[in-house]
């Protein structure tokens, strides 16, 4: 019997440092008792009950002078208040990821958001969460969620914040969230499934689709154990859910080849490695399997193939070939030149000693009693088939692109040519093709012809796509005065067009810049990065309007307390007109000079003696504070700076 332990068996990483700050604090002598059981595993509860770290379910029950532990699963902010008030110190085990999600569930009821919660309404974790807003709304499923919103379709643009317990699963997330997505215009979607729990939901799962039986270790208590043994079933005709391994009845897993063995978040390592040696020790000793020297002699002699598709194990791996044992009486070996398709590739990195691999046999040599195998040749016809599915699943594939021509270019998909024409490269028309060479790209099968070896992609389609979700998940989430990193992605005379992710949006030459511009080219260009805000936008017409200039900075109030009236400032004309000209004190505020104040003489229009963008000195005559106009004078300063010569002249004329 073959047993298989899943790689993420066991604590994650929350419960882990719960259970770790509970030992310390038991190892320290300290007295805390947990306010609810810190993890949900008895057996663990039970040692730390042993080391003098008691579990209470109520506040009242915590003894004067005791700590309190808060649980993995984390507590509501009622809950802290009043340990709070009394005065009790806290060692706060709540999982950072629980954490999290209580600071976004707080923040959306500040906001006044409706917050909805995807989970289980009687588990600590999902009450904690709700203990963190105000008027929560709980579902475990999306039928739950779907009669909700139909009581809520008279507003749909009610605030929305959607988030998930941390060990919910995909199959009652997703549906969730596309639900609100098509339901709300104005949601918040926060996908706050744990990363841990994904991988070991799908781990357990993959092990489930390879094993005959499969052992899921974990309290009976503990909800993502309970959702291991219920994914596991779905892939698997054998799921025994045992909480120690001396539960394991032997019996039923006899007679199978394969085993494999998952545990849920909050199993210990000792418990998991406890099954594990029960496993092993008795697979050694009653599940030996016994052949008969006729079955062996059989084996030796098997008649091996050209074309023959065949499962070895990897002897020994040299600079030429690769040793495998084909459990014949012929040695089977693979060059090189038939181990991969990519030459750069080291054998190491595809195969090692002890290995089983399936091999396409080449060549037969009965005299020398050697069978010369290929995998590459193998992989190619699996390859294929995937290529063909890819056009039916509508999959998204990755290559990497190896040549260009007239046409389009070449990207290497497992091995195979696929071409992608021009058009739909994802480049402009008429662009250098041969920069996208050895560029990693995603891309969809459009057309395949097998006995042709024809395959045509398109990379452009898959941008579609990606941009369109990017779209709808700005849509989702846009509101006024929310700020994006985007991308300039072309100029107009009335303004810049900017990528936001998947959406362009407008900033309009005068909330470029605080100073005065003609042209958005003043300010940006193509490609640049910039930090812009929505200043305003219409889900209908699919228009959004930006902002780019920072309003925390008043240019009036920069103005103000620089200048006042009698100040002299050097300005740059912006705008000559027929009754004066108008020129910048500071970007964001222009004065006026008066066509009477330009000049110590009478002049027929600004432009005889000014001109735009010169840079002259002016004398600030007056500031209109409550309409924010300024009055600037070119004549006054003229004739301040002849009065000053005219007064050095008399002195020194008194002197003579």
């Amino acid at each position: 019997m073959k047993v298989i332990l899943a790689k993420s068996a066991g604590f994650c990483f929350g419960v882990r440092r719960a259970v770790e700050l509970a030992e310390k604090i038991a190892d320290g002598g300290q007295p805390y008792v947990m306010l609810g059981p810190v993890i949900h595993n008895d057996h663990v509860i039970a040692d730390l009950e042993r080391r003098g770290v008691g579990c209470v379910t109520d506040i009242g029950q915590v003894p004067e002078g005791c700590g309190v532990i808060i649980r993995s699963h984390g507590e509501g902010k009622a809950v802290y208040d009043q340990l709070a008030a009394r005065g009790v110190p806290v060692a706060d085990a709540t999982c950072v990821k629980v954490a999290k999600i209580h600071q976004i569930v707080a923040d959306a009821s500040r906001r006044g958001r409706q917050v909805i919660i995807i989970g289980d309404p009687a588990h600590p974790e999902v009450q904690a969460i709700a203990g963190w807003c105000t008027g929560a709304k709980i579902f475990r499923n999306e039928g739950e969620l779907t009669v909700f919103l139909e009581e809520s379709k008279e507003n749909p643009q009610k605030p929305v914040t959607l988030v998930s317990q941390t060990t919910s699963t995909d199959r009652i997330w997703t549906p969730c969230r596309e639900k609100v997505k098509k339901e709300c215009t104005n949601a918040e979607i926060f996908d706050t499934i744990c990363d841990a729990t994904c991988m070991r939901q799908s781990e357990a799962q993959s092990l489930a689709e390879q094993c005959e039986a499969m052992i899921v270790i974990g309290d009976r208590k503990s909800s993502n154990t309970n959702r291991l043994a219920e994914l596991c079933r779905a892939h698997c005709p054998l799921v025994y859910h045992i909480s120690r391994a001396e539960e394991l009845d032997r019996r039923k897993v006899s007679g199978v080849a394969s085993v494999g063995i998952t545990a849920g978040a909050s199993t210990p390592g000792w418990i998991i490695k406890e099954v594990k040696n029960k496993m092993s020790e008795e697979n050694n000793n009653t599940m030996e399997i016994e052949e008969s020297f006729a079955d062996m002699l059989e084996k030796s002699i098997k008649t091996l193939n050209t074309g023959d598709k065949v499962t070895g194990v990897v002897t020994g791996i040299t600079a030429t070939e690769v040793n495998v044992d084909l459990g014949t009486k012929h040695a089977g070996y693979i060059p090189m030149s038939e181990l991969s398709d990519d030459p750069s590739v080291k054998p190491e990195d595809i195969v090692k000693v002890g290995d089983e691999i399936e091999t396409y046999v080449m060549r037969v040599n009965d005299v020398e009693g050697v069978a010369t195998l290929s995998k590459k040749r193998l992989d190619s016809v699996k390859n294929w088939d995937t290529i063909e599915a890819a056009v039916e699943d509508k999959t998204v594939l990755e290559g990497t692109v190896t040549e260009d021509n007239k046409g389009g270019i070449v990207v290497n998909v497992k091995g195979i040519r696929v071409f992608v024409p021009a058009s739909q490269t994802g480049m402009p028309r008429g662009a250098d093709l041969s920069e996208m060479i050895k560029e990693h790209v995603k891309l969809r099968i459009t057309e395949v012809n097998r006995s042709r070896r024809r395959v045509v992609g398109s990379i452009r389609a898959v941008q579609a796509e990606e941009r369109a979700a990017k779209a709808a998940e700005v849509w989702a989430n846009i509101e006024e005065g929310k700020k994006y990193e985007g991308t300039v992605k072309s100029l107009t005379s009335y303004g810049a067009f900017v990528d936001i992710g998947g959406v362009d949006g407008m900033v309009h030459v005068s909330e470029l810049s605080w100073s005065r511009i003609k042209n958005p080219a003043e300010v940006v260009s193509v490609g640049d990065k910039v930090s812009v805000y929505v200043i305003s936008f219409d889900p209908e017409k699919k228009k959004i309007s930006l902002g780019m200039k920072d309003h925390s900075e008043d240019p009036w109030e920069k103005f103000t307390s620089t200048y006042e009236v009698g100040s002299v400032a050097s300005v740059r004309v912006v705008k000559l007109m027929t009754f004066g000209a108008f020129a910048e004190i500071v970007p964001g505020v222009d004065g006026l000079i008066h066509i009477s104040q330009i000049a110590d003489h009478r002049i027929e229009k600004p432009g005889d003696v000014l001109e735009e963008g010169q840079i002259v000195d002016v004398k600030i005559t007056d500031i209109d504070y409550d309409r924010k106009k300024v009055s600037l004078s070119i004549r006054a300063l003229l004739n301040d700076n002849r009065g000053a010569e005219d007064l050095e002249d008399d002195v020194e004329d008194e002197e003579v």
